[in-house]
């Protein structure tokens, strides 16, 4: 038996949502083991640092765990705390995601100061989001609005918005609602409008893989339905997109005891876009995750991936 932990460090990165969700485990952990004493070590990452340029073109969504991942290494660290949307869908081999915690609402939001809904903004109405994602699907849909680059934490992109640079922009609701800022969502979209990303909502607890005691430190804070979730979503993004930043949208949700997962890959300009659901069983999420990306290949997948730059 594993003796209950005396000290944990917990990397983070230093925004206030990165830091309420470090905050939030810690917070569960310390109910779990009260002798405990429990830190967080406040970190700025490089996609902190770079604001002046879409996420796809610098590198992606590692970006913001590479410094955390090193804290782990060098033992400044024990656990590192994510959004599971921000975490590369292959880890490398020294690494392991030991829990997923209870997922928020997964879906995006729809914020504006001027409109109630995406469907009442006017031809040219700037919509601004970070995501290709989203880009791609809000060009499907509204092909008359313009979508435009929107980075920077969660409260710089409000601001960004309240001084007038977009009539509307798209957020996860998740990270809203974690924030106490639940009264700016004037619509959540569902998954019919805006599929969310993998692992969109949940929490991710990563760690040294050569640190077994962690792991079972950390078993009480996994949720098994979430994890079955994230873990079909990221079998669909690993197999289609890998590393790459691909629009891409895999969303599973449990439906009386089986797992309902769909997903999408698209063109960014959203004139292209490959559909597909299927169901399973929850203990063979990635199997279900893998047969959905073999099902989107057959739909187009192929080719769109192909054409999209590299």
């Amino acid at each position: 038996m594993i003796a209950s932990p005396d000290h944990i460090v917990i990397a983070s990165r230093e925004s206030r949502l990165a830091l309420w969700q470090a905050e939030h485990v810690r917070d569960r952990l310390a109910a779990l083991y009260p002798r405990c004493r429990i830190e967080i070590l406040g970190m700025t990452t490089r996609g902190d640092k770079i604001l002046d340029r879409p996420l796809a073109k610098v590198g992606g969504k590692g970006l913001f765990v590479k410094e955390l991942e090193t804290a782990l290494l060098d033992g400044r660290a024990d656990i590192a705390v994510h959004s599971m949307k921000d975490v590369p869908m292959e880890l490398a081999p020294e690494f392991a995601l030991v829990a997923v915690s209870e997922r928020e609402v997964p879906f995006d939001a729809f914020v504006s100061n001027k409109y109630a809904a995406l469907d009442e903004l006017p031809p040219g109405g700037i919509v601004g989001t970070s995501s290709l994602r989203r880009e791609a699907q809000l060009r499907a849909r509204f092909p008359y609005l313009a979508v435009s680059s929107l980075r920077g934490n969660l409260d710089t992109r409000l601001r960004k918005l309240d001084a007038g640079e977009y009539d509307a922009i798209i957020l996860a609701a998740a990270g809203l609602t974690r924030l106490g800022l639940a009264s700016r969502i004037r619509a959540v979209l569902p998954a019919e409008l805006s599929l969310p990303a993998a692992g969109q909502g949940a929490l991710g607890i990563e760690a040294l893989a050569a640190r077994p005691e962690v792991a079972a430190w950390m078993a009480p804070l996994n949720d098994a339905a979430a994890s079955a979730c994230v873990r079909a979503e990221r079998a669909v993004s690993r197999a289609l997109a890998g590393s790459c930043e691909v629009p891409l949208g895999a969303f599973a949700e449990m439906r009386g005891g089986s797992l309902h997962l769909r997903g999408f890959v698209a063109l960014p300009d959203g004139t292209r876009m490959a559909c597909a659901e299927r169901e399973g069983a929850p203990d063979r999420a990635e199997e279900l995750g893998l047969a959905l990306a073999e099902e989107l290949r057959r739909r187009g997948a192929e080719e769109i991936l192909a054409a999209l730059p590299h």
